[in-house]
């Protein structure tokens, strides 16, 4: 498949500098670029793992009630501004 790349200057370079050593063409080197890039290498950074906390019990809190606490607040603040449009 014939195709149009465009590609940015640092890009152009490693493509450049992988066909002199390796002595390969454009073409060899921008496919074995996009295959090692999209099919595997495993990245060498650490997976990201989320940390958590435990909260506690949360027996200053309603927890069963936050739901409506919540739809109240929204329902005031839609009355508030349904009454600065009068």
């Amino acid at each position: 498949m014939r195709t149009t790349v465009t590609l940015d200057p640092d890009v152009e370079r490693l493509i450049k500098d992988a066909m002199r050593e390796r002595a390969i063409s454009f073409k060899e080197a921008l496919n074995q670029a996009a295959r090692s890039g999209l099919c595997g290498k495993e990245s060498k950074r650490p997976k990201f793992v989320q940390k958590t906390f435990r909260m506690g019990e949360g027996k200053e809190i309603r927890w069963d009630k936050a739901l409506a606490a919540a739809d109240a607040i929204e329902d005031e603040e839609l009355s508030r501004k349904l009454a600065l449009r009068k």
